[in-house]
């Protein structure tokens, strides 16, 4: 791992151009905000507060930055957070104490003298050291939580991209064993009284499935290829639930090159066909229609007093895949009569 990715992975960025700005210009500003320091006698004579303070921001800086990286290494879980500031907070008044010493006698040895000048005292000075090792642990620190919120915005996205993947896939393999199964039962029955009819039944079963594999690698669909395969699989369920199940569709063509989540008008009619009565007695009637810029999927409700166990593919389904293109949120609308929901229609541009 090179140096720099040590670095952003251990305090979230780059520091060392940063180091290499703001060092020499804290410094130099530091003697003019806190020392009452003037340039009036020019920058020449304002070099050796400029040398001395440098000297005491360089050392402040470097320390309190290897403190800081040691104790980010050593306790790097959001659970050590409070372990880290508690050894990080003692760690930094010693080294304070310390450096205190150290960058006094080296200032007497360099610029032959004290620290302190004539308005100036130990106090004072201890006060703006202390200032400054605040700023140097403020930004490392700020920077360091904005980094790691920032990787956690980046993973929650992964996640939930993944798991909307994940739905999608689930909801493939699931379409459906029990629609396959009445599919082909329902050919059985098919095939001895009307050859031809059979024939139209296998075409229309495979193009459901064709679809389900076409779809694969797409997050969303044209309407018009959503209706198309909605076609196929209404020609299935009328084949076997014959006069006792209607469907109404007015759906203007101007809006059937918006997009929607594949699959989203299949699982909305098997959700219809599994819950409601279907009869000649009570026929179920679905409808899918235009309003308010939304599709809208309404069938009269007939609940069975038994429905088979949920697959956890429905309308959960729908709403987590709308929820990762769009904040306009899928509508669910039920009354004595009627259970309906409205489906966003998006206008997303798929690169050709």
């Amino acid at each position: 791992m090179t140096t720099r990715a040590k670095l952003i992975a251990t305090i979230g960025f780059d520091d060392r151009r940063m180091m290499l700005l703001a060092i020499p210009v804290l410094s130099f500003v530091i003697p003019l905000i806190f020392f009452g320091a003037s340039l009036q006698e020019g920058l020449w004579s304002y070099l050796h507060k400029w040398g001395s303070s440098l000297m005491h921001t360089v050392g402040y800086w470097l320390v309190m930055r290897a403190i800081f990286i040691r104790m980010r290494r050593r306790f790097p879980g959001f659970r050590e957070v409070g372990k880290r500031l508690l050894y990080t907070t003692l760690l930094i008044c010693v080294a304070f104490v310390i450096l205190e010493r150290i960058l006094d006698v080296l200032h007497r040895v360099i610029f032959w003298g004290d620290v302190e000048g004539p308005d100036t005292s130990q106090w004072d000075y201890a006060l703006v050291s202390f200032l400054l090792i605040l700023l140097i642990g403020t930004i490392y620190e700020s920077v360091f939580l904005y980094s790691r919120w920032r990787e956690s915005i980046v993973e929650t996205e992964r996640l939930r991209r993944e798991n909307v993947e994940s739905q999608l896939e689930g909801l493939r393999s699931q379409v459906n064993p029990h629609f396959l199964f009445n599919s082909l039962n329902t050919l059985s029955y098919v095939i001895p009284e009307d050859p031809p009819r059979a024939v139209r039944f296998v075409q229309m079963l495979s193009k459901v499935y064709r679809y389900i594999l076409e779809i694969r690698d797409k997050k969303t669909t044209t309407l018009e290829e959503e209706l198309d395969f909605l076609d196929a699989y209404v020609f299935l369920l009328q084949e076997r639930f014959g006069n006792n199940l209607h469907i109404e569709r007015r759906v203007p063509a101007h809006l059937q090159q918006h997009q929607i989540v594949p699959l989203s008008l299949q699982i909305l009619f098997e959700n219809a066909i599994k819950h409601n009565i279907i009869s000649s007695d009570r026929p179920l009637t679905i409808e899918v229609f235009e309003q308010a810029s939304k599709l809208v999927v309404r069938n009269n409700l007939q609940r069975k007093k038994q429905t088979m166990p949920s697959t956890q593919v429905g309308l959960p389904n729908i709403s987590s895949r709308y929820a990762f293109f769009t904040n306009d949120t899928v509508d669910v609308e039920e009354t004595d009569q009627h259970f309906a929901v409205h489906l966003p229609l998006l206008k997303i541009t798929v690169p050709a």
